[in-house]
């Protein structure tokens, strides 16, 4: 949009636990993009309205997507190294490395350090908002290298045969359970040593990447209920008997060396992981390429201390972006810091520019996080057709999900380009 602007990264002068390089890009996972259906699911939407702006992130995600059925998934280290490219190559963006570990008084800011937020700089915005940031932890899961899986065992096949290229119906790898392999399984996992809390702290977890060790708690059956579902599969080693529980494995990288474990956030020890994970039928000799953990998440209560332009109500010069103002999901937080940076812009220009609507993907979340949810019990949301406001006419119950959720995304369609175009001309 033509204003000039300097991005500020700590990394790789200042690490964290999760990080290994300066890439820019580089947390994303396999599955942070979740569906790209536009026409049923919310998140696929999303996309859509992403790409309809020219966002950077959706952009280098097509560049570098891997088959996954209906799902966009990303080859990691290709998207991070072109996300980071493009960054240090575009003229009207510099560089400078080092920590912020302030609220500036002057000039116009975008906070998007997301839930990595150094401590110093946490410190520095819990003094500003007066009020505690919330906190909420976040598991990981494992990569297991694609040559230690056993395929005696294992098979490829996507759930329902999903996808349209032979390439799409097996992105999945799925390793199969009997019940009394299940049951083995879930008692191992139950046992297992686990990352222990601070004095003080308390687990609350957001329900979307719950570990393993907490479904599993909950009750013995959750898990095969839930991402070791065993429905839409037909073991070829053995297609007479239906597995009592599937484990499945979605492709990490485009060359398929590695694969990450579905749905196994985990908050193991590292020792524990490997000898539960190893119980897995077709894991028994598995390498890990990496392994599961669990981290500290902090968001801002944004009902109470965002407007809808996402500026701090006490500090109008500073916006927030991602994960931080309360959204959940990769996709989710990019959004938020495509449209932080667009307002932002378009208000540097001497324009004005209101958040988009809510019949939209992208204005459904900031109209939740910014005073639309509730303020006493906020926690992270991921975008679902629940955030829009109803299409009038339209009978409810599951037989109308359908047409509901295609009326839904055709009047965010309309909408979404109809902000669009006037964002274009404000800035102009």
């Amino acid at each position: 949009m033509g204003v000039t602007v300097t991005l500020h990264e700590m990394r790789p002068n200042v690490g964290t636990f999760a990080h290994q390089t300066g890439l820019f890009g580089e947390m994303v996972c396999s599955n942070s993009f979740r569906s790209d259906d536009n026409e049923q699911n919310a998140v696929g939407l999303l996309h859509w309205e992403m790409r309809q702006a020219s966002g950077l992130i959706m952009s280098m995600a097509d560049k570098h997507r891997l088959p996954a059925g209906g799902a966009l998934a990303v080859d990691r280290d290709p998207f991070a190294q072109s996300v980071t490219n493009a960054l240090l190559e575009h003229p009207n963006i510099s560089v400078e490395y080092g920590e912020i570990d302030h609220l500036p008084e002057d000039g116009t800011w975008i906070f998007a350090t997301g839930p990595l937020t150094s401590k110093t700089l946490g410190e520095a915005i819990q003094a500003e908002t007066g009020a505690d940031a919330l906190a909420f932890f976040d598991a990981i899961a494992p990569i297991v290298y694609f040559d230690s899986i056993n395929m005696a065992q294992a098979w490829m096949q996507s759930r329902y045969d999903k996808g349209e290229t032979e390439e799409e119906r097996t992105a999945y790898l799925n390793c199969p359970m009997d019940k009394a392999q299940y049951e083995a399984f879930i008692d191992a996992l139950l046992a297992a040593d686990k990352t222990e809390f601070h004095e003080g702290e308390t687990a609350t977890y957001f329900d979307g990447c719950l570990p393993i060790e907490v479904m599993a708690e909950r009750g013995r059956e959750t898990l095969r209920h839930g991402p070791m579902k065993p429905v839409g599969l037909t073991n070829p080693h053995n297609p007479e008997t239906k597995p009592y529980a599937v484990v499945q494995l979605r492709r990490d990288n485009k060359l398929g060396t590695l694969y990450n474990i579905v749905g196994f956030q985990t908050k193991m020890r590292y020792g524990a992981q490997t000898n539960v994970f190893k119980k897995i039928p077709g894991l028994e000799n598995a390498s890990f390429a990496r392994l599961g953990g669990i981290h500290r998440n902090t968001f801002l209560n944004a009902p109470t201390l965002l407007d809808d332009q996402m500026r701090l109500r006490s500090r109008p010069n500073i916006r927030f972006a991602g994960q931080i103002t309360g959204v959940e999901g990769y996709v989710e937080s990019a959004a938020m810091g495509l449209l932080a940076g667009r307002l932002a812009a378009v208000e540097m220009l001497g324009g004005k520019l209101g958040p988009p609507p809510e019949t939209t993907a992208t204005g459904a979340l900031i109209t939740h996080i910014s005073g639309g949810a509730e303020a006493k019990t906020f926690q992270p949301m991921n975008v679902n057709f629940g955030l829009f406001p109803p299409v009038e006419g339209l009978r409810g119950g599951r037989r109308g999900r359908k047409d509901r959720y295609k009326a839904y995304t055709d009047r965010a369609k309309a909408d979404w380009n109809d902000w669009l175009g006037h964002s274009a001309l404000d800035a102009a």
